[in-house]
């Protein structure tokens, strides 16, 4: 911005708006259908990999949405809508380099369709500012529009359904097996750390290897077998398209005893399309009774169909003219609605875009997702205000005899509801498999094999403390490290600490090690006697517990040659401090909004999981490689007091920060308050807009600013 500029902002704001209004304005004339007449999207896709997704005749589907959105008289697009069709390699990595050359081939993505690579393809599509739009992309790590501001999901997530699912039922310990693809085993590993990031206990993920002996199926073994499990996931085709693998491990699993309904078979791949079940015969069960049997031990979830099926309105398509390709109904594969669905999905997010006035950019696009309706391929379309898909789903069922499936239960998208259906589900045994603790659904909860961490009486206390410690102490979720733990970057520190290293004060200058081959930070801490049971319950729950992008990941404690150090996650940019005083670093608004956006998630997290801060300040938000501000030094408070550290009186300039009401109310300055967070966050504010420290525009001391 331009001198003259930047004095106008500071004179009058508004004139300046108008002045970046018309700039803005400016490029989007530019960008109107008489200079930028045509906008490309890539459906991309394994289209030439797997038979079945070939089926989906991407080319045919594509070709029906772009000239129905062409006709319908609601939307502007101010483009003329047009597509290419774009091949994903089979294997992941090469998926990835080939995805790279796509980038100049069309204006927008809708995929990809493996899931291995959809962080990385969202990151492109943020550089390239194009949109990423998919059905697949279940990582969890892409709801956060801060990090990922061009994606978008055009179908509810699968592992929200699935949640859903399972915590009606009380079904919490999973299995997961795959198809040897690179499409489904990414998929397995990407929805088991979905799942897991939920709080659910997926037990073992696996694959159907090739040239493994069907009379020796190890993936049966490992995942069925499991302890606990109640759940099986089959990413792999579907038995109702005509997946064979599928066949063959319901089959497998009916021979082995495991089909008698201890266990219920959910195939992941129904979730991604509308499966036609009204009124149609699945006519692989007539020839078939094993798998006829097997599958009566599977509960099918599919997308809800409307007034048409897939089928109804695939016919109907053929009937106007509008599929000239010498197709029937059912050589097709579901998934073509699907395709067709994303692509009036992102041209509805076009127009809404247009319609506020914003120009049309990769972000835009994705951000004006929300509150719209539409009539699908077969099936209405519908989000809601965050841009969360609320397609209603339904639970299919057999009667262990025909060849049918019938609806027995409704998920309700728009609020995370299962409602019966009045059909009861029929289990191989007639009883669903036994329920899990509801404990595992209660995100307030820390829930250990099935049990809460709250109970009643001596025994139960005693036995809650010993799982408890025994988690502390060993295991890859130990919270406890020493130095066998860690690899510290200065080598002289690494079994060679000096007892004097903690003399110094109650919280020493940070130290840099690894774990795990990560690179983390410690904050040593002097404390007079230091052990385990008297670590509060919370703080044991710290890596379960407290799980924010905004809030720094703790990762244990360090104890060992009589230091006891706090273990967090390595953030490389340092604090917000450091960043303020960076002089060379160039802070603009958007940037120091964003900051302080980060900064809200991270307190109003913290507040809603009831924990008050009480050292706020500056020094303890970090920021990480990709700016993203972290608070950590959450629950010292809780630490000092059950480790018995003594109280010493802070020196005047750490106490900039600190509500005057706890700076007369020593005890109430060890424990924090919310309200006392919020005049900390003030402090924090000032400090970021007027890039200096507390109160530097009052010319007082630390002594004189506190009052002291």
């Amino acid at each position: 911005m331009s001198a003259w500029c930047s004095g106008l902002c500071g004179a009058c704001p508004c004139v300046c708006a108008g002045f970046w209004h018309l700039i803005d304005l400016h490029f989007e004339n530019l960008c109107s259908p008489a200079y930028c007449s045509v906008f490309k999207i890539g459906l991309l896709g394994p289209w030439n990999c797997d038979p079945f997704f070939s089926k989906a005749f991407p080319h045919v589907a594509a070709r029906l949405a772009v000239g129905r959105i062409s006709k319908d008289p609601s939307l502007d697009l101010g483009h003329r809508l047009d597509y290419v069709v774009l091949q994903e390699e089979c294997e992941t990595s090469r998926a990835l380099v080939r995805f790279i050359n796509f980038g100049k081939l069309s204006s927008a993505f809708i995929g990809p369709l493996n899931p291995g690579f959809c962080e990385v393809a969202t990151l492109l599509g943020e550089n390239w500012n194009k949109a990423i739009f998919s059905w697949m992309c279940i990582n969890y790590k892409l709801d956060s529009t801060i990090h990922h501001p061009t994606f978008a999901r055009t179908l509810p997530s699968p592992t929200r359904v699935l949640f859903t699912i399972m915590k009606y039922f009380n079904w919490a310990h999973v299995g997961i097996i795959a198809s040897n693809e690179d499409i489904w085993m990414d998929t397995a590993n990407k929805l088991a750390s979905a799942l897991r990031n939920q709080g659910l206990p997926v037990g073992i993920v696996t694959s159907m290897r090739k040239g493994e002996k069907v009379e020796n199926p190890k993936w049966i073994n490992n995942t069925v077998c499991h302890p606990c499990v109640s759940v099986v996931l089959l990413c792999m085709h579907s038995v109702l398209i005509g997946g064979e693998e599928q066949a063959t491990l319901l089959t497998k699993a009916l021979e082995m005893g495991l089909a008698d309904g201890r266990y219920v078979f959910v195939p992941y791949d129904t979730l991604l399309y509308s499966l036609p079940y009204q009124n149609n015969s699945f006519n692989i069960f007539d020839n078939d009774s094993k798998l006829q049997e097997a599958y009566d031990a599977v509960l099918t979830v599919t997308l809800e169909s409307g007034e048409r099926t897939f089928y109804e309105s695939f016919r109907e398509a053929k009937e106007r003219g509008e599929i000239t390709m010498d197709l029937e109904d059912t050589q097709v594969s579901p998934l073509f609605g699907t395709i067709y669905d994303a692509i009036y999905f992102m041209a509805m997010a076009i127009d809404s875009a247009r319609r506020k006035g914003v120009r049309i950019s990769g972000a835009n696009i994705a951000e004006h997702t929300k509150n719209f309706s539409f009539p699908g391929f077969s099936h209405r379309v519908e989000t809601d205000n965050c841009g969360k898909g609320l397609s209603n789903y339904v639970i299919l069922d057999t009667d262990g005899r025909g060849n049918q499936l019938f609806p027995t239960h409704l998920l309700d998208m728009s609020s995370d509801s299962v409602k019966a259906l009045g059909r009861a589900i029929h289990f191989p045994s007639g009883a669903p498999p036994k329920p899990d603790s509801s404990c595992w659904f209660d995100p307030d909860v820390l829930c250990t094999g099935g049990k809460k961490d709250k109970k009643t009486g001596s025994n139960g206390i005693g036995s809650m403390h010993s799982i408890l410690n025994s988690q502390l102490f060993r295991g890859p979720n130990k919270i406890i490290l020493t130095l066998d733990d860690l690899v510290f970057i200065n080598p002289e520190l690494h079994k060679k600490v000096s007892p004097s290293t903690h003399e110094s004060n109650l919280v020493g200058p940070s130290k840099t090690g690894l774990l795990y081959g990560i690179r983390i930070p410690m904050k040593v801490w002097e404390v007079i006697s230091f052990t385990m049971p008297h670590l509060p319950l919370r703080i044991r729950k710290f890596p379960i517990y407290l799980r924010h992008e905004n809030v720094n990941l703790f990762l244990g404690f360090f104890s060992d040659c009589g230091i006891f150090a706090v273990v967090t996650e390595y953030c490389s940019r340092g604090s917000l401090e450091d960043l303020l005083r960076n002089e060379d670093m160039k802070l603009d608004w958007m940037f120091k909004s964003s900051l302080m956006m980060d900064l809200i998630k991270g307190i109003r997290y913290l507040h809603h999981r009831d924990f008050a801060h009480g050292r706020l300040k500056s020094r303890n938000c970090v920021v990480d490689g990709r700016f993203v501000l972290k608070i950590t030094d959450y629950g010292y408070n809780e630490l000092l007091e059950a480790q018995k550290c003594p109280c010493i009186q802070p020196p005047p300039e750490e106490l900039l920060w600190t509500a005057p009401e706890l700076l007369r109310d020593p005890d109430m300055l060890r424990k924090g308050t919310f309200k006392g967070d919020i005049y900390s966050f003030a402090i924090i504010l000032q400090e970021v807009v007027v890039r200096g420290p507390p109160y530097c525009m009052s010319e007082l001391s630390a002594e004189g600013s506190r009052g002291t």
